[in-house]
């Protein structure tokens, strides 16, 4: 299982209750590009529409050596592959509880490129400053046993 992309800021800006592994409709070029490793999730979120899960401002460029047939969007909306039991599931807590559902992560897994989604809690920014304070006092400690 190889990682082509991560979105870090979902993990600052979120809670993440629930995971779910989706499969994602691309075009060949799009595969080309991920191969190669390009991929921004950063901005990305994921929206319901229809019965169906589709991802929003994720930009994979354009593969360079592509023709001029497949110059597609590079931030177009890409669906997802999910079961209806889960999309209903997902759909049902995003309504009653005000959550979201946010990419975390591109990857591969065999042959395939599939998309790690969670279901999140935005965070407050007391939850955030707690989170930066952590992550500061954990990196103080490695410090000083690594010195010590």
């Amino acid at each position: 299982m190889r990682q082509i992309a991560y979105n870090r800021s979902a993990s600052f800006e979120y809670f993440i209750e629930e995971k779910f592994e989706a499969g994602i409709v691309l075009e060949g070029a799009e595969v080309k590009s991920l191969r190669q490793g390009n991929c921004n999730l950063k901005d990305s979120f994921c929206v319901i529409d229809g019965g169906d899960v589709y991802i929003k401002n994720m930009h994979i460029p354009v593969y360079d050596k592509s023709g001029a047939f497949n110059s597609r969007d590079s931030k177009r909306d890409r669906k997802l592959l999910m079961h209806k039991r889960e999309i209903a599931r997902i759909a049902g807590k995003i309504n009653a509880k005000g959550m979201t559902l946010v990419p975390i992560s591109l990857y591969f897994k065999d042959n395939l490129i599939k998309a790690e989604v969670a279901l999140c809690r935005g965070k407050q920014n007391f939850d955030k400053k707690r989170t930066i304070k952590e992550r500061d006092l954990k990196r103080d400690v490695e410090r000083q046993i690594k010195n010590y």
